[in-house]
């Protein structure tokens, strides 16, 4: 269309996939420090199956030219890794690189026509399949990157979840007794999880980094937390429980990764920023109604994989007026 007014923009995918993983390698070298080898074995693994498959599922399903260079696969493995504890079985690892890049992405027709996220519908697609494993967390061992004698440990979230009737109340004999983490704790990243959710505070250069890039927009990492964040606090002044403890949830789990890095995936998430608001706010609302009455303990995929349904919906009834049209 000769004349039309065309927007030029430097960003290509593979830049834009750069700064994510320039972004992740904070969460990554907190979790080779926490958890050493197991760490480094697990992200490699992730990494090259998820690149690996991204190469098949181009050259033999879609028949184009292997799309692995502009590094999607590439983040796709990391955050795939960062969710899984230290201990995961490798052959478990690659059967989840299968389904996000060949399941979830490729059938679909490649990147930027899948519905859902490929990392986390392979997360869920793990859980939902082998729940032991993907809950068999290990307790950090800070520095000691050599290190075979890491303890199993029961997540933050799921101490919370199945606490006993005794325990609820908001005394420090209880958090004592249930074996619960004071806020320190889950800032030095000593408390029991997963690769990237051990600590908030190595979220916060990411989201920095990617928010300084104009990478992501600051609409759905403020409105999921801020949403969720009211809702717990609101049932937390109402309840008062152990159970609903405002600062282990809001500084626990993967709230932070995935109100970072998974809500705000282009290809998942609304373009508007009014379908962004609503967005951010439904994965906020979900995941506080997930964590406080259902049966998952984090409730963070779930939350994001039933909005990412609600994108091409939130597209349509949000897009912005064209100028110079009249307003309906």
């Amino acid at each position: 269309m000769p004349g039309a007014p065309y927007i030029f923009s430097p960003l290509t995918t593979r830049r834009i996939m750069l700064q994510v993983i320039i972004a992740l390698l904070p969460l990554v070298a907190v979790a080779l420090a926490a958890f050493g080898l197991r760490a480094l074995v697990l992200v490699t693994t992730a990494v090259a199956g998820c690149v690996t498959f991204e190469y098949l599922g181009a050259r033999f399903l879609l028949h184009r030219p292997a799309a692995a260079s502009d590094l999607s696969a590439v983040v796709t493995g990391l955050l795939l890794a960062l969710w899984l504890p230290a201990g995961f079985p490798l052959w478990m690892v690659l059967l989840g690189c299968f389904f996000a890049v060949i399941v979830v992405k490729t059938a679909f027709g490649g990147i930027g026509c899948n519905l859902f996220n490929p990392a986390l519908a392979a997360l869920v697609f793990l859980f939902l399949s082998f729940p032991g494993e993907t809950s068999a967390c290990l307790q950090p061992h800070w520095f000691d990157f050599f290190s075979d004698n890491a303890q199993k440990c029961t997540p933050v979230l799921e101490k919370l979840k199945y606490l006993s009737w005794e325990n609820l109340n908001t005394s420090p004999e209880s958090y004592n007794l249930a074996g619960l983490p004071d806020f320190g704790q889950m800032l030095k990243g000593t408390t029991c999880g997963n690769l990237g959710n051990i600590t908030f505070l190595a979220v916060l250069p990411g989201l920095i980094w990617l928010l300084a890039q104009r990478i992501i927009s600051w609409q759905i990492p403020f409105y999921y937390l801020m949403t969720f964040f009211i809702l717990v606090l609101v049932h937390w002044l109402i309840n008062g429980t152990l159970q609903n403890d405002i600062f282990i949830h809001f500084f626990s789990g993967s709230l932070w990764l995935g109100a970072v890095f998974m809500a705000t995936d282009y290809t998942t998430s609304p373009m508007s920023a009014r379908g962004k608001i609503i967005f951010a706010s439904g994965c906020g609302i979900l995941t506080g109604l997930i964590r406080l009455y259902g049966i998952y303990p984090d409730g963070v995929p779930f939350a994001i994989l039933l909005m990412n349904a609600f994108v091409p919906l939130l597209d349509k009834i949000c897009t912005p007026r064209i100028y110079g049209t009249p307003r309906r």
